[in-house]
């Protein structure tokens, strides 16, 4: 991919990013209505609205492939070069009224975020991620990692996914690396997260058993912000754990 077949796809990105999240944000009534919801995942008309959405925009001047959230893989196939879309990530969030949520999405190369970009509607605020001029901003303007170096001056962003089994041991464990932060947030969105990381409001998100999706647009903007960002333990139906740091402090 040269560089300008690059910039094109970023500004797609970054288009289908804001006219979804235009969507989300002024239909909300029509829209916060349940499609399917049990006591693991809520989906909403919103999710499949603003899917859709995005992949009208991208296929008009994209030939890459879609990995998303709502209808999965758009060929058998993805190659090594792929989107991947979140159209709503933080969907309970949105369903409650809790103003954390947004629209992800991240071009990705052999499992190596390429751009990214998430648009933090309710704030009208739009975090990008470039690997090719490894830099990130947030509405244009640059964002870097913070410079904390300990975990006792820190703030972690985690989550406890409900899908998920925990031993006892495994429990003790959590809260042992809880205690070793100066404060804890759970926000419930995975790209949000990523975005605090990027622009310096915390110093480390981490969580087992997220998808690909949640993190994929995140993981470009944190490694542009001067972070590090680890995705590992890729399953076949694209969950992952991922640890994204300010690149000072250590798992």
């Amino acid at each position: 991919m040269d560089i300008t077949e690059f910039n094109i796809n970023l500004d797609l990105a970054k288009e289908a990013a804001k006219e979804s999240g235009k969507l989300l944000l002024e239909n909300k009534k029509e829209l916060n209505k349940s499609l399917k919801s049990n006591n693991k995942d809520t989906k909403l008309i919103a999710d499949l609205k603003a899917e859709n959405l995005i992949k009208e925009i991208i296929v008009k001047k994209s030939k890459y492939p879609i990995l998303a959230e709502e209808s999965g893989k758009s060929v058998e196939d993805l190659g090594d070069t792929f989107w991947v879309i979140d159209p709503l990530d933080g969907t309970a969030n949105y369903s409650r009224g809790i103003p954390i949520c947004c629209v992800s999405i991240g071009l990705v190369k052999n499992m190596k975020s390429l751009l990214g970009v998430v648009y933090d509607f309710n704030n009208k605020d739009m975090y990008v991620g470039n690997s090719l001029t490894k830099i990130s901003t947030l509405n244009n303007d640059k964002i870097i990692v913070s410079d904390y170096k300990k975990k006792s001056d820190g703030v972690l962003v985690t989550g406890l996914p409900v899908n998920s089994d925990y031993t006892s041991t495994s429990l003790e464990k959590i809260i042992y690396d809880m205690q070793s932060w100066k404060k804890i947030r759970m926000i419930g969105s995975a790209a949000m997260a990523s975005c605090y990381i990027a622009s310096g409001k915390a110093e480390m998100y981490k969580e087992k058993g997220v998808y690909l999706w949640d993190i994929l647009a995140g993981a470009a903007i944190v490694e542009s912000a001067g972070g590090i960002a680890d995705i590992s333990n890729i399953r076949e139906n694209f969950q992952v754990d991922v640890v994204f740091s300010n690149s000072h402090i250590k798992d």
